[in-house]
């Protein structure tokens, strides 16, 4: 290798790019990690939670030293209507055990954590340049292109997000397709810490994680999300991109008239903004990776589509950390074999298949298709729930009915039939 080759150029500053970064540097390998951003971390933007069990076997106790927000030990659940909400709260010091426990993070502050061990471990940062091509030589790609400028390697990962341009270039998926991917807008709202644990019930490092289907995307594909922070929160909506075409509202009006919910604007009462975001969401599951392996190339996280939408959880940077250390064994295992073909890259898609992570998207992959034919989980559904809690507590001085009775008048303006085949087809998805 020449003084001015790499063993390894990384595109992308995000978790799956810093991970990889930082577990090659650790094994002594020449690595560069280019980074559009003015640092990592700076451009990314995500509802704000992180599963620990993968990012916890690379960096056991991270959770001690990383800028981590709250531990999340109640998750909610609600089904919302514009006058109404339905929730499921789940609170168990079982969600806190270490190994399975989450956190809410803000991305800027989390990711430039991460860039900061792995420069520490030794990779290179190099940031607020902007990858515009890839080296081909032989069929091979041999590094990148930024202006005029040539970064050369032995093997190039690609690690740039939903919307990867150079997975395009290289011609390893097509055009995004609207089914496959959501638009999402986040605000971060600042709150007193007192009265942010009073209002969302949150004892010492504890948060809150917070999922709502119906009105906060407009009844269509998609749903809102609340996070707790330290100090602040961070709250959401996300809609499906093909979803949006087919209604009248923007996901800002959206988000908007999410925080007007007469559920919602109580608990920012008295906040600050401090940070206003957008972004694309991989959501098509299974059927959205696209190639990943090539000549001199991999293809990892959310540019490789490594993201599940489960309704009651969201997952993506415990898949982004887990794709990330499985392209690391592939490199380390073609380094030593002086072997950077597809071929034998193919060991990749062998690290990847033994891990959760392609494990988890093939066992989920009929789920994003389940809620595309089901949209009255966004509109029906949140509907009959407001409407049978009604029932159970508005007393109006009227005789009373019998409960069965009043239950399944709403029940039938869905169909009985109709939501006992959504349940079987929903169970049989996940």
């Amino acid at each position: 290798m020449s003084e001015d080759q790499f063993d390894a150029v990384i595109v992308g500053g995000g978790i799956a790019g810093t991970v990889a970064g930082y577990l090659l540097a650790k094994e002594g390998l020449q690595v560069a990690v280019v980074e559009r951003g003015n640092y990592a971390g700076s451009k990314n933007v995500t509802g704000g939670r992180i599963y620990s069990h993968s990012l916890e076997k690379i960096m056991p106790d991270f959770a001690q030293e990383a800028p981590v927000e709250r531990k999340i030990t109640r998750e909610k659940i609600s089904l919302m209507t514009e006058e109404s909400n339905v929730t499921l709260d789940y609170y168990s010091d079982m969600l806190g055990i270490q190994g399975s426990d989450s956190y809410s993070v803000l991305r800027g502050v989390f990711d430039k954590w991460l860039q900061e061990k792995a420069e520490e471990a030794g990779a290179m940062f190099i940031t607020g340049i902007r990858i515009d091509d890839l080296i081909f030589r032989e069929g091979k790609v041999c590094g990148v292109i930024a202006g005029e400028d040539e970064l050369e390697a032995q093997v190039t990962i690609l690690a740039d997000g939903v919307n990867s341009l150079l997975a395009q270039k290289l011609g390893f998926r097509s055009e995004l397709c609207p089914e496959h991917v959501a638009v999402g807008v986040k605000e971060v709202i600042e709150l007193p810490v007192p009265v942010l644990e009073d209002r969302f019930s949150c004892r010492g490092n504890e948060g809150t994680s917070w999922l709502f289907a119906g009105t906060p995307s407009a009844g269509r594909v998609g749903g809102g999300f609340l996070y707790t922070n330290k100090e602040s929160i961070s709250i959401g909506v996300v809609s499906t991109l093909s979803e949006l075409v087919k209604g009248h509202k923007s996901v800002p009006q959206m988000l908007e008239d999410f925080k007007k919910h007469p559920v919602i604007e109580p608990l920012l009462k008295g906040g600050k903004l401090i940070e206003y975001s957008g972004h694309l969401v991989p959501e098509g599951g299974l059927k959205m990776i696209p190639k990943i392996i090539g000549n001199g190339v991999l293809v990892v996280g959310d540019a490789a589509g490594f993201c599940i939408n489960l309704g009651y959880a969201v997952r993506g940077m415990d898949f982004a950390v887990a794709s990330a250390e499985c392209a690391v064994k592939a490199v380390l295992a073609a380094k030593e074999a002086e072997n950077y073909s597809e071929s034998f890259l193919q060991c990749y898609q062998t690290f990847l298949s033994n891990s959760f992570v392609m494990k988890d998207m093939i066992h989920y992959q009929k789920f994003p298709h389940f809620l595309e034919e089901t949209p009255r989980i966004f509109a029906a559904y949140p509907r009959m729930a407001a409407d049978m809690m009604a029932e159970l507590f508005i007393m109006n001085g009227q005789p009373a009915q019998p409960l069965m009775k009043n239950m399944m008048k709403h029940v039938k303006e869905v169909g009985l039939t109709t939501i006992a085949k959504d349940a079987w087809k929903g169970v049989r998805s996940l």
